[in-house]
């Protein structure tokens, strides 16, 4: 019923709550965390909801149109495009001390 708390673990947990907060807060406390579950509860119902929802909308959209995921694995499936420029003109040579002028040029 309550999983793997049985009977005699809720007493205990009970009777321990008893002692610690005492008779008159514990249907305060009792109160606040029913009204805590059930927030929680409903957010979680409204989660699943709006998610079913995108879900639902999201199937709708491939199936009337199969054009955008056509057109996203013709794109993954073509080659990349080959660099013919330098890929960095503005980094330095291998073998140039940096920040030389130019060769034939007198500073």
């Amino acid at each position: 019923m309550f999983g793997p708390l049985g009977v005699p673990e809720l007493i205990f947990i009970f009777i321990i709550a008893l002692v610690v907060f005492g008779p008159k807060k514990l249907p305060e406390l009792g109160k606040s965390l029913g009204k805590g579950l059930r927030e929680f509860n409903k957010a979680k119902n409204e989660l699943k909801a709006t998610w079913d929802e995108q879900i639902r909308e999201a199937e709708h959209s491939l199936n009337s149109s199969n054009e955008p995921v056509r057109k996203t694995i013709s794109t993954i499936h073509e080659p990349a495009p080959e660099v013919k420029a330098d890929p960095a003109p503005h980094l330095e040579k291998p073998g140039e001390p940096p920040n030389s002028p130019p060769a034939g040029s007198e500073a």
